[in-house]
């Protein structure tokens, strides 16, 4: 990619995939209404339903938002969409030209997120780049501007010039900054981009992709899991470490964390799958409302959150 027009880019990713290819629509086409509105829970909220194509494959699970920049050579052609950016449609993997579907280099939807990871298990990930901590301090730099609520969930670049960076508002439910939030700050990141690009700091043609963690994102025990203690959380786990038999997985509360032992009390939680299928809605028994489950740290394999109950 060479230096050129800024584009940004809006799409749905899923934490599971779609029908299509995730739809993308250029952010100057947003209504100021829609740019500026918080949306509770954007993990799962169906945004831009309004909007959608009637041809176009919705969704198959929760999604969270994304906003890409990209620098490309091609001016004129940007040019010309952005003439056409009145029309509010979608644009499917059968409509996109095979340049289109080549300019953005994905992250690897196929790969089992880990702790630390750069994506959906957090952390920073800067693969040995000379320019990686230069990149990372301007990104602190950039959220520091926007108070204590938001923080930087995962921070990843790759040799060809991408930098993902996922924001984390602490003040939400869900951890999931606004549209706004997430457009102010791609735009202000990108400048001081830009701006160490000129100076030789960094690529001067880097491609930027701001998002929401997603509805996959990894709670680390115990550091996360107060923060989401009223939710439902799907705890993946060994009840023996030397244990043969396969890890067991289970939707539940968290009740307690005992600092002194390094463990974590569950109790099931009160969704669709712990109730008897023949209870009709009934709440859980007095006999699950009893059970407790005791798990050291080391035993949990996997936390997230449990959106679909």
């Amino acid at each position: 990619m060479s230096g050129g027009s800024s584009i940004s880019r809006v799409v749905q990713r899923t934490c599971r995939s779609f029908l299509t290819r995730p739809s993308r629509l250029p952010f100057s086409a947003i209504p100021p209404l829609l740019q500026s509105t918080a949306i509770r829970n954007p993990c799962r909220h169906p945004l831009f339903s309004l909007f959608q194509n009637p041809n176009f494959s919705s969704p198959t699970d929760s999604t969270t938002i994304t906003l890409r920049l990209l620098n490309t050579s091609s001016n004129s052609k940007h040019h010309k969409e952005d003439e056409q950016d009145d029309a509010l449609q979608y644009t499917s993997i059968d409509e996109e030209t095979p340049e289109e579907i080549e300019l953005w280099e994905e992250e690897d939807e196929e790969a089992e997120p880990e702790i630390g990871d750069g994506g959906d298990g957090g952390g920073v990930v800067l693969q040995g780049l000379p320019w990686g901590e230069r990149a990372l301090s301007l990104a602190h730099e950039v959220l520091s501007q926007f108070g204590d609520p938001m923080k930087l969930y995962a921070f990843k670049i790759t040799p060809r010039g991408y930098v993902y960076v996922r924001l984390d508002n602490l003040s939400n439910d869900y951890g999931c900054p606004s549209m706004e939030e997430l457009e102010n700050y791609s735009q202000a990141y990108k400048k001081r981009l830009d701006e160490a690009g000129a100076l030789g700091e960094t690529p001067d043609d880097l491609a930027l992709e701001v998002s929401s963690p997603s509805a996959e994102r990894l709670l680390k025990v115990p550091d996360d899991l107060s923060r989401f203690k009223d939710m439902p959380m799907r705890v993946c786990y060994r009840e023996d470490m030397e244990s043969k038999f396969p890890e067991k997985n289970g939707v539940f509360l968290l009740e307690s964390i005992e600092l002194e032992t390094q463990r974590c009390i569950w109790k099931l939680a009160n969704v669709k799958e712990n109730r008897d299928p023949e209870s009709k809605g009934r709440p859980l028994s007095r006999k699950q409302k009893d059970w407790r489950l005791q798990l050291p740290y080391e035993m949990h394999i996997r936390v997230t959150l449990c959106l679909d109950y």
